[in-house]
């Protein structure tokens, strides 16, 4: 696909007309030949289904894990292919075996069912549970470091942190997270969730234990893609989250690659029985879209996006700014402190009840957050929509939407 103006990639998504979509953040639109394909594969499995999953799916399953693999950064043969990151990191979560007394260390910053997944894990081993708090609107990467660095002590047993936030946004540094980790023995889980897609993201940089993906955000690839990378030497940690046909590895070299399109060992962890497997075959196809786009000029665009974002919310109706403008800690989402008072939830549903502006609403560590993620598809105009509608929501004087006139008249 060769993309003369965002104008035209734009036109290459699945995008509702009547909605300005600016929560890529929470779930990215489909780009159309994605959607095509996925649905080409699905009409395939529909007309017949042991054809497909015995004969179709093992050469298309292994392309495709190589495909998102040299993505990636990574290696296809440690790439287990989930359902999204929080698949991914209870797929750890529930193999760890960790010294007591001891204890796991997070940052301020993690989404709440990460959270509680550590906290299960901590209660159920005999360990504490510690958070330590990120800079606020950090200068460089280097105060994210020190920070975690002074929290890190000989009783820290796991560290698990967001590559990408999703109160702020803030890209974390974690080749140099992980690589201090390391050099005290503390095993790590990066929580990639909006990373793929979003930054360029190479994991033979990042040192870390086990890296978990989501597919459905930035990456735009079918609901239902995520993946968890493994680190070297931990193709043996990990147990699966059920018992299914291929708890006990077939006969062969554990990493070669298989008849079902994976390897023995990775095989033992994806495997749940009869399930579809549509979204992850047609990795190829989104990743060949990424291509078309140009990644750098897609960032480019994102980043230009956001800082123009920056400059027309920030001082209005006493939004400010939560996330840093510093080079490298910022990508394509920007979010903003709401003044004393607000109802964060309820100018969420003003947006989109009354505008049809699809936004997030997140609660950070110092209270809640307005979330705005822009992507290469994002309009100058649409963001000029949100300014007009987030200065009607917060005055109380809202007009009625294009779509209430409409049903009006």
């Amino acid at each position: 696909m060769a993309v003369a103006d965002w104008a035209a990639a734009r036109g290459h998504m699945l995008l509702d007309p009547t909605v300005v979509n600016l929560n890529t953040g929470s779930g990215g639109p489909l780009p159309r030949a994605t959607f095509a394909r996925v649905s080409e594969l699905r009409a395939h499995l529909a007309r017949a289904p042991m054809d497909f999953l015995l004969r179709e799916v093992p050469p298309l399953l292994w392309k495709a894990r190589e495909r998102l693999a040299g993505f990636l950064g990574g290696d296809p043969h440690r790439l287990v292919l989930t359902t999204n990151v929080t698949e991914a990191v209870n797929l750890v979560a529930t193999s760890l075996k960790l010294t007591a007394p001891g204890e796991i260390l997070l940052s301020d910053h993690e989404y709440p069912p990460m959270r509680w997944t550590w906290e299960r894990l901590a209660r159920r081993q005999g360990l504490e549970l510690r958070t330590f708090r990120l800079p606020p609107r950090p200068a460089g990467p280097e105060e994210i470091v020190d920070a975690a660095v002074a929290a890190m002590g000989p009783r820290t047993r796991l560290l698990s942190f967001s590559h990408v936030t999703a109160t702020t946004g803030t890209v974390l540094p974690a080749a140099e997270l992980c690589a201090q980790a390391r050099r005290r023995g503390i095993v790590t889980v990066v929580d990639g969730a909006h990373a793929p897609g979003l930054i360029d993201l190479d994991l033979t940089d990042i040192p870390c234990d086990f890296y978990a993906g989501s597919g459905h955000k930035w990456l735009l690839a079918p609901t239902g893609v995520g993946f968890l990378h493994l680190g070297e030497g931990r193709l043996d940690a990990l147990e699966p989250l059920q018992v299914s046909w291929a708890y006990h590895p077939s006969a062969g070299p554990p990493d070669e690659r298989d008849r079902f399109g994976s390897t023995p060992r990775l095989r033992r962890l994806e495997c749940e029985g009869t399930r579809d497997l549509c979204p992850w075959l047609a990795l190829p196809e989104t990743i060949d879209f990424h291509a078309g786009l140009g990644p750098h000029r897609a960032a480019a665009r994102r980043h230009e996006l956001a800082g123009r974002v920056r400059r027309r919310l920030t001082g209005l109706r006493g939004l400010e700014p939560a996330t840093p403008e510093a080079p490298g800690l910022s990508a394509g989402m920007v979010a903003f402190r709401l003044p004393p008072g607000a109802d964060a939830d309820g100018l969420r549903r003003g947006l989109w009840e009354h505008h049809r502006i699809e936004t997030a609403t997140v609660e950070g560590p110092d209270g809640p957050l307005l979330r705005i993620s822009v992507n290469f598809f994002t309009t100058e105009t649409e963001i000029e929509n949100l300014a007009g509608a987030l200065e009607e929501l917060t005055t109380g004087h809202q007009a009625p939407s294009g779509h209430e006139r409409n049903s009006e008249s």
